[in-house]
């Protein structure tokens, strides 16, 4: 949801988005008898693929392959998806699906996973925006975690809000249990 939000208002803000991956996998040191195993090894070979995309096609065609993953998986609810096909809709190589079974994808998708985590700190997992704060200094948080994309002129409060926050220095954290689940809304 954090990701739809941010393509959302990356026009109104003038931010230029650079997807990066973090696996589940490593983060949460998931191990084979684990039952959400085989559910975070499928999304860490769908981050091989997507780096497979980003060294011929960009940042762009990750954006684009990283929708098309969102819609199958939340929308659609297919985690085991055709990846050719999902390529092929997003207008790329379908060549790129034999990097899903190459772990020389591996070493790149640990290095940029552990530069965002050195941005926030290793007891985090997704997501984490970073950005330059008004004083050019750098700064990443993890979050904000939402259900749901805020319609309209909230959905730039909140990014208002956040990075106004993110300006004070000491200010650290804000939480609060959640109480209901990802709402999705229409295919994007």
């Amino acid at each position: 949801m954090t990701a739809r939000w941010v393509v959302g208002i990356a026009p109104e803000r003038d931010l230029d988005v650079l997807w990066r991956p973090i696996s589940l996998l490593w983060k949460n040191n998931v191990t084979e008898d684990s039952e959400h195993y085989e559910r975070v090894r499928r999304t860490h070979n769908l981050m091989r693929v997507m780096e497979s995309v980003r060294e011929t096609d960009g940042n762009d065609g990750v954006e684009r392959l990283y929708t098309e993953y969102g819609r199958r998986i939340h929308h659609d609810k297919e985690l085991e998806f055709d990846l050719a096909e999902a390529l092929e809709a997003v207008g790329l190589d379908t060549s790129h699906a034999a990097a899903y079974d190459d772990e020389a994808w591996d070493p790149g998708i640990r290095k940029q996973m552990d530069d965002g985590l050195a941005l926030v700190g290793d007891d985090f997992g997704t997501p984490i925006l970073a950005w330059e704060r008004t004083d050019s200094r750098r700064v990443a948080y993890f979050g904000p975690v939402i259900t749901r994309v805020p319609p309209g002129d909230k959905s730039l409060q909140l990014w208002d809000s956040l990075t106004g926050l993110t300006d004070i220095d000491g200010f650290w954290e804000l939480k609060r249990a959640r109480t209901e689940r990802p709402d999705f809304g229409d295919r994007p």
